[in-house]
């Protein structure tokens, strides 16, 4: 025994297979990517302007793009088996190192040079421990190998950017000169990472497991909107305040309109659109998966991170004793919540048009109205205008729920049949665990 070596004795990784769901580790896993949107949205928050939004998009987008190598490795071998959760404890800790630098990515290049350096060694070592993970488990297929070579020169030249953007901008002089080449060497790093995915096409890639794929991006889409749900309940202050009828009420309509956002996805699209990303096959069913999940995606949890600062503002204004009810709002908050909403419905839009080849006129409905309400809005109090946004919500919810009722009813009726057919299968696999005499004492 003392000549195995310690994946050996933790045992081997093992290969998903086409029917492989997501395991607990997975879940796990995620919580720190929840913590990573919540250090996002706080960063954002403390002072929002044009410039703060596109920085917290571009960390956005360089996140977004390590959870889809993540979710790629993912597709490749089981997480929570033999030697891997060992290996992906680093990846955490990686993960987490490069969500608390976040805050500093973008703040004074002198006084924070510590935080971009560690974001960009975090990036290094979490990118490092996939790479090494996909070249072991693909030590069989020397294709599979050649395919990750080509994709190197991402890793590399990416690496390379955050570098840059850590140690360049502390040598310029000039503050806005400064400031200007660190956006720039980000926005090249974003355009690198998702037009390599573009230029690279689905060749050589194999989607083993549509549902492990498709229910591992639905969990992390609830996620953020749960995440969306904490910053409010937080940045609102509707902890550090005296329970009120307000604040309670500002509560409940942010439920409610969140709530409802969960609706227009989960209800029917995401179901008809893993019930599309299964009957795909071979490079259709790649590229399906690459522009429905990584990129439209995107959009959507982008929109969930603006409505959720949006949302912030108006909360908080509405919980704010010393803010008389009837006075309009003031700041960024109306924009930023029906921009955000708009946001996450284009996203949910092109996600379904993708996986479906369908497009409701609902939602385009919706769109307009929310566009035309956010002049409106800006004049209305606060809690008039998070009441206008949660009615536009819920009437989209109940009208489609009228409209496509015989859709609806016919897709909730084969996602139910193959529910059941599921838990029968393994109910009937695990009566062996009952097999023997009822009055058997156990051994």
């Amino acid at each position: 025994m003392g000549g195995y070596r310690w994946w050996e004795r933790m045992g081997p990784a093992v290969a998903v297979a086409p029917g492989t769901r997501v395991d607990r580790f997975e879940v796990f896993f995620d919580l720190v990517f929840v913590f990573s949107f919540f250090i996002i949205t706080r960063a954002t928050a403390v002072d929002i302007t044009g410039d703060s939004l596109l920085h917290g998009m571009l960390v956005l987008a360089v996140l977004w793009w390590v959870w889809v190598v993540h979710t790629v490795v993912a597709t490749r071998v089981r997480l929570g088996v033999g030697f891997v959760p060992a290996l992906m404890v680093v990846a955490m800790a990686a993960l987490f190192c490069f969500a608390l630098s976040l805050p500093q990515a973008f703040g004074d290049p002198v006084r924070w040079a510590v935080g971009p350096v560690v974001l960009a060694v975090s990036y290094v070592v979490l990118r490092g421990v996939h790479l090494l993970l996909y070249w072991h488990v693909a030590g069989e297929s020397p294709g599979e190998r050649r395919l990750l070579l080509k994709y190197s020169p991402e890793l590399v030249t990416s690496t390379l950017l955050l570098l840059g953007a850590a140690f360049i901008p502390p040598l310029i002089d000039d503050p806005g000169w400064a400031d200007l080449v660190r956006d720039g060497l980000w926005i090249a790093v974003v355009l690198l990472q998702y037009g390599a995915g573009l230029v690279a096409n689905a060749w050589g890639w194999v989607l083993t497991s549509a549902e492990h794929w498709t229910e591992r991006y639905d969990f992390i889409l609830i996620i953020a909107l749960g995440e969306s749900i904490i910053s409010v309940g937080i940045g609102g202050n509707l902890l550090g305040e005296p329970v009120t009828w307000r604040g309670v009420t500002a509560a409940v309509l942010g439920i409610f309109f969140t709530a409802a956002l969960w609706w227009t996805h989960f209800d029917m699209i995401a179901p008809a659109a893993r019930i599309a990303q299964h009957a795909a096959q071979g490079r259709l069913r790649v590229a399906m998966a690459r522009d429905v999940y990584a990129y439209c995606q995107l959009v959507m949890i982008g929109g969930i991170m603006l409505f959720a600062l949006g949302a912030e503002e108006i909360v908080g204004q509405i919980a704010d004793g010393s803010i008389n009810l009837a006075e309009p709002t003031h700041g960024p908050g109306v924009p930023l919540l029906f921009g955000g909403v708009i946001c996450y419905l284009c996203g949910g839009m092109l996600f379904q048009l993708r996986a479906l080849g369908t497009l409701s006129w609902t939602r385009v409905g919706t769109v307009l109205v929310l566009a035309a309400a956010i002049p409106l809005a800006t004049h209305l109090p606060a809690m008039a205008a998070l009441s206008l946004l949660t009615a536009i919500c819920l009437a989209l919810v109940a009208i489609e729920m009228v409209v496509m009722a015989d859709a609806r009813r016919a897709l909730h009726k084969a996602v139910f049949e193959e529910k059941t057919t599921y838990e029968k299968h393994e109910a009937d696999w695990r009566a062996r665990w009952h097999e023997g005499a009822p009055d058997e004492k156990p051994r």
